[in-house]
């Protein structure tokens, strides 16, 4: 798979930012990785790239417990903005939560694609992308 896809990561947790990018690097499958330590800061960005294809990510991997703004607070306005987004993003909510609270709430929000529980391993990531590009969904 040769494409450029943009991925996003919005997680607190500085080992697990970095972990996922290596993961990301090493199986060659995103060309930029952009990572937030908030939902606002990640929501922030959006709103100033709506209409810029180029910089929107293809893909969201998006933490739940965060400070500032979690990731179903994030969804809220995702959703909200979703409208106006210059393009289709495939987000999926990752955490280390087991809570079935938590994971029914979020297979309750039409836009999380999936929700997988960390670790994520590479091998994982990169089934989710090449399916996800293969079936023309980013």
């Amino acid at each position: 798979m040769n494409s450029a896809l943009n991925v996003c990561v919005i997680d607190d947790d500085e080992i697990y930012q970095f972990t996922i990018t290596k993961i990301l690097k090493s199986i060659e499958l995103a060309e930029n990785i952009t990572v937030f330590s908030d939902g606002e800061e990640a929501f922030d960005f959006l709103i100033d790239n709506l209409n810029n294809e180029k910089e929107l990510p293809d893909v969201i991997l998006l933490d739940i417990n965060m400070p500032i703004m979690d990731g179903f607070q994030f969804m809220e306005e995702y959703i909200k903005i979703k409208p106006k987004v210059g393009k289709k993003i495939t987000i999926y909510m990752v955490s280390s939560s087991v809570d079935p609270v938590d994971i029914d709430k979020a297979k309750s929000i039409s836009e999380i694609s999936d929700y997988i529980i960390k670790p994520v391993s590479p091998g994982l990531l990169r089934t989710i992308l090449t399916e996800l590009h293969d079936s023309g969904k980013i």
